[in-house]
């Protein structure tokens, strides 16, 4: 019996509306295009579900925070849930701030709003901060705290305080193999010089 054909049709245009959404911007610091992050967002996301909408929603991520791109937009394009779930996941930058002034503040939202987060939000959203963490955790192995720079928060005890609440927000996905990265990373680059 052959195997039934998966339909991809919602995942695909997802995708080329985040190539397309990203295209021509980098990775803050890396010199390789931004889509590969939520690319590999969403092939985290689907070490946990094969939920078309959730790998959807993990591929465009970003694209309210770091493009010109509207809920609005993804809402009529991708419907309601794939948008909320985007919503969900984006920074909101409070006004007449930069972001430097308002990093503390908006990481704290963010926690914030993932420990209230659906089951659904938290695995979009743990694609998202593992991608992150692989990236610094293998930055930190190269340049050590010089690392630090390159973020709008210089201090290595801020992003220590902002995983480690990221990880107490997610719980609820502890027994996936995600998280479980998602922790140990976090205990590996954050237990050098902390002490």
């Amino acid at each position: 019996m052959a195997n039934k054909p998966l339909n991809t049709e919602l995942l695909d245009r997802a995708i080329i509306f985040a190539v397309r959404a990203h295209s021509g911007t980098e990775r803050r610091g890396k010199g390789y295009p931004y889509i590969v992050h939520p690319m590999e967002a969403m092939e985290i996301v689907a070490t946990m579900t094969a939920d078309q909408e959730l790998l959807a929603a993990a591929a465009l991520h970003d694209t309210v925070e770091d493009t010109e791109v509207t809920v609005e937009q993804l809402r009529a394009e991708f419907g309601e849930r794939i948008a909320s779930l985007v919503a969900e996941e984006s920074d909101v930058m409070p006004e007449g701030m930069t972001e430097e002034a308002s990093w503390h503040q908006r990481k704290q939202a963010a926690i914030d709003r993932l420990s209230k987060a659906s089951h659904d939000a938290k695995m979009v959203a743990l694609g998202d901060k593992l991608s992150n963490m692989r990236a610094i955790a293998r930055d930190y192995a190269e340049l050590g705290d010089a690392l630090w720079n390159r973020f709008h928060a210089k201090d290595p005890k801020d992003h220590e305080w902002h995983y480690r609440g990221l990880a107490d927000a997610l719980r609820e996905l502890s027994d996936t193999f995600a998280y479980q990265e998602f922790e140990r990373l976090i205990n590996q680059v954050f237990t050098h010089g902390t002490d």
